[in-house]
């Protein structure tokens, strides 16, 4: 049996396959951090806030492996594309990993009651946003730049969720109705999911430029 070294094709075909893996994990972690909230569920955040060590590891080996790819392989045109692609997803996917950490942590300081029905846009949100994530992970998957496209359409659906939690956040402070630590941490949250919105359609964006070697209306490679 040959010990020569993997194929490019063998190399971009792992390659993908372990950022499918990555972008399933993160997915799951803003389910999870979604169920958490609509739940207050403590247990689950924090489990949540533990599995964030394994979507940094998974950025670290995909980044290891595109550098090695670009080292040793030297790339051009459009595998280059295929490869800058997956350096610039990892970056993404390991931000939404982030913030659905940070909205487990706030978890435990919410409160109960009155607050979670007055800031009553986040669940919705915080849905779109997940739906933005799983299309942008599947338009990746299949390569298919219109599915892209309109999942970054689906970011001014999360921008305009945003605008309304905060107008209930400043009628709750206004009123003085609950602790204003509490209130402020709604607002975090739903400033978390409209983020990882804005990461959902970054990704978006690097899928149309593997495949059209546009990035936001302008040629690169």
């Amino acid at each position: 049996m040959s010990s020569a070294r993997p194929t490019f094709e063998e190399a971009l075909t792992q390659l993908n396959v372990e950022l499918i893996k990555m972008g399933a994990t993160v997915e799951k972690s803003i389910m999870d951090a979604v169920e958490a909230f609509k739940n207050h569920d403590e247990k689950l955040a924090k489990d949540i806030v533990a599995k964030d060590r394994i979507v940094d590891d998974m950025e670290k080996n995909i980044e290891a492996q595109c550098l090695s790819l670009i080292l040793r392989q030297q790339p051009v045109a459009g595998d280059l594309r295929v490869v800058s692609t997956a350096l610039k997803m990892v970056t993404d996917m390991e931000r939404i990993g982030d913030q659905a950490s940070d909205i487990a942590e706030l978890i435990p300081h919410l409160g109960e009651g009155d607050t979670y029905d007055a800031c009553s846009h986040i669940p919705a949100m915080a849905q779109v946003a997940l739906e933005m994530v799983h299309g942008a992970i599947n338009a990746f998957v299949e390569g298919d730049v219109q599915k892209a496209k309109e999942i970054i359409n689906k970011d001014d659906i999360v921008d305009d969720y945003f605008d309304k939690v905060k107008n209930e956040v400043a009628d709750l402070l206004r009123e003085k109705t609950g602790s204003v630590d509490v209130i402020l941490n709604f607002l975090m949250i739903a400033k978390y999911f409209e983020r990882i919105g804005d990461h959902a359609e970054n990704i978006c964006e690097w899928v149309e430029f593997s495949k059209t070697g546009e990035y936001k209306d302008e040629r690169i490679i």
